[in-house]
């Protein structure tokens, strides 16, 4: 298993486009309400945004994105919602997957799965089987995610595989258990629809990523709208700690002080 830096531990490498990309996709129910449409039909229209995406990340060289599609708290839904958001996740499953695999895509969906039904879970572990060679990016998909119960299944599991861990761990200790272990920390984390929370996703992993809130309904974030969050993570100073007379003069951050402003670059 490839071992990832911390960034309490040690200072990252600084990127100008994001090796990591984690996002909640915030909006759908009302982007279908402004059309007078049910809500079912934001959450289908929000599938197209994942496949536009998912694209513009391969283009612009993100290794990893990290979708959150549903939280541990969405339960608390009306049931016809979720029930549609469970069709949705096989009905995506049985048509996505082929083409993900087909485009060097590796599959991952992270979260309490036992709360699904059989065949969802057996879509899920054929998706992640077929794909698990592939390089081009690590899409993850949270699913009956939470950044607490991530926090403590990890700290459980732990202490059942290693009990001599139970009067003291390290961080180094805890990290190959967390269920984002497989992906660097976000760089960037992303929130459409206008909230400015973060809603209880990978609470460890963004610990020093860089946040961003746009008003942009989820269904309308296409590529134009990636490439203006990656320009505000590249206008930022990721200083981990230290002072900005600290930081190299030939980080991405200073190509972007010195007027070269496409985040592709």
């Amino acid at each position: 298993m490839t071992t990832f830096t911390s960034s309490t531990i040690e200072i990252p490498d600084a990127r100008r486009v994001p090796r990591h990309i984690a996002i909640i996709m915030d909006g759908n129910g009302r982007w279908a309400r402004q059309r007078y449409l049910p809500r079912v039909a934001g959450h289908r229209r929000g599938l197209d945004a994942v496949r536009t995406i998912v694209r513009a990340c391969i283009e612009r060289g993100v290794g990893f994105l990290t979708l959150f599609a549903f939280s541990s708290e969405n339960w608390r839904r009306p049931a016809e919602e979720v029930s549609f958001l469970m069709q949705l996740f096989v009905v995506a499953l049985e048509q996505e997957v082929g083409k993900l695999h087909e485009n060097g895509v590796r599959f991952k969906v992270i979260g309490e799965l036992d709360r699904f039904d059989p065949e969802l879970r057996r879509l899920v572990r054929e998706a992640e089987a077929l794909t698990a060679g592939n390089q081009q990016l690590t899409l993850t998909i949270a699913a009956n995610y939470g950044g607490r119960w991530d926090i403590l299944q990890a700290a459980n599991r732990m202490l059942r595989d290693r009990p001599e861990l139970a009067s003291g761990f390290s961080e180094r200790d805890l990290a190959p258990y967390l269920a984002l272990n497989h992906a660097p920390e976000p760089d960037l984390f992303v929130r459409t629809g206008g909230e400015q929370r973060i809603s209880n996703f990978v609470l460890w992993q963004l610990a020093y990523t860089e946040l961003y809130f746009t008003d942009t309904l989820w269904p309308d974030f296409d590529a134009g709208a990636l490439d203006r969050a990656i320009v505000s993570y590249q206008q930022r100073e990721r200083r981990f700690g230290r002072t900005s007379e600290q930081l190299p003069a030939d980080t991405g951050l200073a190509l972007f002080r010195a007027g070269n402003t496409h985040p592709a670059d």
